[in-house]
């Protein structure tokens, strides 16, 4: 995938760059008195500048940290055939915004296209179309949530353009559907972008789908 570009307003607190679709949103630029960031889509965003004040502190960083609590066995859920469970393997995935357009994104419009393993331990891994420099490896953790229903748990680390400056974690959540084949799945993602201090920055939802990669 080759990630496009768009600058988005959000409402005067934290703005998005996501996917593009057209050359002309390419191809525009900030308003020097705009409050706009620009911001990576993929696993995470990630902002031209980091924000020098929380643009949306409602979230204290203790919140966020609470994310990070330890699972117990009891906790973890998971089929004791887990090994066995269909959704283990190697995807192809597609994210596309859908109930965004409030902040000036299309329905529809790319978000992230890239590649998805899940293990049969419960993680997961994904490798996002977004810039290396800008962290495009992030990791999950899933559970079966029906017969044929998953729920995922995600988290990444977004960095500036210039990989030197973190903007913070990212909380990407997901609920997906096999198909009767076993072979693709669809579903609905929520992507919620913290600065270091857990202050929430941007939130994006949408639609995820995917096929199967096998070895033939």
């Amino acid at each position: 995938m080759k990630p496009i570009r768009h600058l988005a307003a959000f409402t005067g607190v934290a703005l998005l760059l996501v996917s593009g679709w057209s050359s002309a949103a390419r191809a525009q630029a900030p308003s020097a008195k705009s409050p706009s960031s620009l911001i990576e889509t993929g696993c995470g965003y990630t902002p031209s500048e980091a924000p020098a004040a929380p643009a949306y502190p409602q979230r204290e960083s203790r919140e966020v940290q609470g994310h990070f609590r330890l699972a117990s066995v009891r906790e973890r859920n998971w089929d004791d055939d887990s090994d066995r469970a269909a959704i283990v393997g190697l995807w192809k995935i597609k994210f596309v915004s859908k109930g965004n357009t409030g902040i000036g994104i299309p329905d529809g419009a790319p978000i992230d296209d890239g590649y998805a393993t899940w293990h049969s331990d419960g993680t997961e891994i994904m490798n996002s179309g977004r810039p290396p420099i800008t962290s495009s490896f992030c990791m999950g953790v899933w559970k079966k949530a029906g017969r044929s229903s998953y729920k995922l748990n995600h988290f990444a680390l977004s960095w500036d353009p210039t990989g030197k400056t973190l903007i913070g974690p990212a909380n990407i959540k997901e609920e997906i559907v096999l198909d009767g084949t076993e072979n693709s799945y669809s579903g609905t993602f929520t992507i919620d972008q913290y600065d270091t201090e857990g202050h929430l920055l941007a939130h994006i939802s949408g639609l995820v789908s995917a096929k199967r990669i096998t070895a033939d």
